[in-house]
């Protein structure tokens, strides 16, 4: 584990500590199970989000993502009829090609990342919209579908603890994220990318590929997500549904080291800023606090997450600068010739 990460978990602690001695119903069973859903969830689709930041990208499309290919699941599996099963690899399909046409976007036509994925914001809330008629997409009375229900929105008894699957869920995903940025050769090309592309290229990585490949592993999970999500809901208002989310998965990957310049991430730090950003929403709800400052809390924590990664920054750069000084000082003169012609 990281130092950022150990810190981060410490603060976790300290928060969870405090927001308990505040409101002691935080340390209720039912409480605590309903906040690890929540992680479960926002997990996922903030490790997808990192994929994308370690590159040196951005995604601002996932929420409007989520409600387009939630509204597609809900059609398909309610009024086409279509095995669930059958749906879920279209859904998942379908994310995998929105990361493909992103990341393609930004390595062969060139466009920044931050408009590409503004335009796919745009477009997918519009197309979202547009398919439903502005109506509210949901399970019919009596449309049951135990398997999945149980698969997706279930909980499992662990110890007296009710574990909801989505936890399940993010930790296989956590762990193969893990595993391939930390453990894999080709982890290692997407922070040499993030670092500096230019460099990357040169040294023979295929830095286009790599971006593409950040892409869609970021549109596969975020797919995921949206299946998790509309089963929990069973509803989904095409104009709200997902509002933010992305700000929500920029702020985990953010407080779990990410830098927005790239480079820098580690998979165990988004899941622990995801419970941070989690625990923080929840103490914003015990204390009665208004639902319209949650957009304010996240403004502030990735303020805070942008101000310490450019003090972090600029400490290491110091540092690199005075042992570079300690060097030069050390080091000794050169001989004088000898000898005179």
């Amino acid at each position: 584990m990281h130092k950022k990460d150990l810190s981060l978990l410490i603060l976790i602690l300290v928060v969870g500590t405090v927001v308990a001695v505040i409101n002691p119903r935080f340390l209720l069973v039912g409480n605590l199970s309903n906040t690890a859903n929540q992680v479960g969830m926002f997990g996922i689709f903030s490790i997808a989000e990192a994929f994308v930041i370690i590159v040196g990208g951005i995604e601002l499309a996932v929420g409007s993502v989520i409600a387009l290919l939630g509204v597609l699941f809900i059609d398909l599996i309610v009024n086409r009829d279509v095995n669930w099963m059958v749906a879920f690899a279209l859904i998942i399909a379908g994310g995998i090609a929105i990361g493909i046409m992103h990341g393609t976007l930004t390595t062969k036509m060139r466009i920044q990342p931050f408009v590409v994925t503004l335009c796919g914001l745009l477009i997918y809330r519009g197309a979202a919209r547009y398919y439903t008629e502005d109506s509210t997409a949901g399970f019919g009375y009596g449309a049951s579908f135990p398997t999945l229900e149980w698969l997706t929105a279930g909980r499992t008894n662990v110890l007296g603890f009710p574990l909801p699957h989505s936890v399940v869920a993010l930790a296989i995903v956590a762990g193969i994220a893990w595993l391939v940025l930390h453990r894999s050769v080709y982890g290692r090309y997407f922070y040499a990318v993030g670092k500096n592309e230019e460099a990357a290229r040169y040294s023979g990585i295929r830095s286009d590929r790599v971006v593409i490949s950040a892409y869609v592993i970021c549109g596969g999970l975020t797919a995921l997500a949206a299946v998790l999500i509309a089963m929990y809901t069973r509803s989904i208002s095409p104009a709200v549904h997902g509002s933010f989310y992305e700000l929500y998965a920029i702020a985990a990957a953010v407080l779990g080291g990410c830098s927005l310049r790239g480079g820098e991430g580690s998979i165990i730090g988004v899941v622990l800023g995801t419970i941070l950003l989690q625990v923080l929403q929840n103490l914003v709800n015990l204390l009665g606090i208004p639902s319209s400052l949650n957009f304010a809390v996240m403004g502030t924590v990735i303020l805070i997450g942008v101000l310490a990664d450019q003090y972090f920054v600029q400490r290491r750069q110091r540092s690199a600068t005075a042992r570079g000084q300690v060097g030069a000082k050390r080091s000794p003169a050169p001989l004088e010739r000898v000898g005179a012609e």
